[in-house]
């Protein structure tokens, strides 16, 4: 139908999009690790630039889904800051870290000879495993009291270099999953933090249809009190509607009522500046028209 239609076509766009996106990135990594030279600082800085990047990417909204740089204490009392804390539905989070160190597989992309790619290929292995080491040593699970830490997502920002561990370190991969760490490239994390980004929709969408029907519920009470008022009001009318049709009578109607009572004493010379109202007399009349049968000054004219 046209709905499925319309999200076949917007899912095309965005695989489309991230595509493009990673290809770019990649290309920018590449040439960059070359420019970089081995200086580590540089090369962290890097890293948490690319990974920002991929975040204002993520459909993700700062803040909200996820924190950057947060400064938490551990249980034990150390003070860890961990790059990027994602938020997850259920009070879970997911924790980036994207301080791996490239200087060796800088190395290995410019080394001249085998010898010296197969020496630099050992270096870049060995410095991520001790990379791995020292996440799985921060217990960056015991940061979250309120909450659980799913996995720790250990991000390399170069696709070749990810490769590159793929390939030749798969017991290394096993290992770091068995701890809880992910090692992700630029690729996988964005497809990661995509559905992270889709479960958080499908979590709104449903908080939404909550209250929802929180709010009809309260709709509906209301309404059913309003309408309980309304049938009293309408009794109350019955009864005001009930006296006032009495008052009237005693007003305008019946042999000496309180209107011609009242404007007898003007017809006498009581002195007034107002006149009463013209419909009130009118209905007073046929009284009026059986008082003319008596003498002028009787005194039924006025008391009746």
């Amino acid at each position: 139908n046209k709905d499925s239609l319309e999200r076949s076509t917007a899912l095309k766009e965005q695989i489309i999009g991230l595509r493009e996106l990673n290809q770019r990135m990649s290309k920018e990594a590449e040439n960059l690790t070359k420019a970089l030279k081995g200086d580590t600082k540089v090369q962290g800085d890097w890293g948490e630039l690319i990974l920002e990047r991929i975040l204002e990417k993520s459909g993700l909204e700062k803040g909200r889904e996820y924190v950057m740089q947060e400064s938490l204490t551990s249980e034990a009392g150390r003070r860890l800051r961990p790059d990027v804390i994602i938020k997850l539905p259920d009070n879970k989070n997911l924790v980036i870290d994207a301080k791996a160190s490239l200087v060796a597989y800088e190395k290995y992309a410019n080394a001249e000879s085998e010898e010296e790619r197969a020496q630099f290929l050992k270096e870049h292995l060995i410095s991520l495993k001790a990379h791995i080491k020292g996440l799985s040593e921060k217990s960056y699970h015991q940061l979250f009291d309120t909450g659980s830490l799913d996995y720790v997502l250990m991000f390399v920002p170069i696709e070749s270099a990810f490769a590159l561990l793929v390939q030749q370190g798969g017991e290394l991969y096993n290992e770091a999953h068995n701890k809880n760490i992910i090692i992700v490239s630029p690729a996988t994390l964005i497809a990661t933090l995509r559905t992270v980004s889709s479960i958080w929709k499908h979590e709104y969408q449903n908080r939404n249809a909550l209250e929802i029907a929180k709010q009809g519920g309260a709709l509906y009470d209301k309404f059913a009190s309003f309408a309980e008022d309304l049938l009293k009001v309408g009794q109350n009318l019955k009864q005001t509607q009930g006296s006032y049709q009495e008052a009237m009578k005693k007003l305008s109607e019946g042999n000496g009522n309180l209107i011609r009572r009242t404007e007898l004493l003007k017809e006498l010379g009581a002195k007034a500046s107002k006149n009463i109202d013209k419909r009130l007399l009118d209905r007073a009349q046929d009284a009026k028209e059986e008082e003319k049968q008596l003498p002028p000054n009787s005194p039924a004219n006025l008391f009746g």
